[in-house]
């Protein structure tokens, strides 16, 4: 299981995280707690569900919100690098998206997540578009998050 390696990379490295979600609704750190001993390397997350959430808790731009909307790239990053200074951690993963049936737009289909993570480095995101239904969506959601936070662990310095 990745949440497993994903611990015993944060602890190895001596980092902490913390997660952003809206909507996966908390199952990304529902798979982090899992994993006995998270409480060495895991903080605690926001459920920024609603753009009040995003804007007043996490600290994502009003203005982000109104331009690209709430499932975009520039959120996913917005979000990941509020959640970074609001819990205090040294990495944290967030997402946005459409896990369907309703939501959808011409432009923004269901499926459609932005991951987001952000470091001392910065923010940074990544796109997906998965096919599955609304629960299945939220699924592959939370294991393409965990996958990529597993990859950046692995290569972080």
């Amino acid at each position: 299981m990745s949440a497993v390696e994903i611990g015993a990379l944060l602890k190895e490295k001596g980092l902490t995280l913390g997660v952003v979600e809206s909507a996966t609704g908390g199952l990304i750190s529902n798979l982090i707690t899992n994993v006995p001993g998270s409480t060495n390397y895991y903080k605690g997350s926001i459920i920024a569900y609603s753009n009040e959430v995003k804007t007043g808790l996490v600290g994502v731009p009003a203005s982000t919100l109104r331009e690209y909307g709430a499932v975009s790239q520039q959120v996913a990053k917005e979000m990941a690098a509020g959640g970074r200074r609001v819990l205090k951690v040294d990495i944290c993963i967030a997402d946005t998206g459409i896990a369907g049936p309703g939501g959808v737009t011409a432009d923004k289909p269901m499926g459609l997540f932005y991951l987001g993570l952000a470091d001392k480095e910065g923010a940074v995101s990544r796109r997906h578009l998965f096919k599955g239904n609304r629960r299945e969506n939220k699924a592959e959601a939370a294991a393409a998050a965990l996958a990529w936070l597993k990859e950046h662990l692995e290569s972080f310095k």
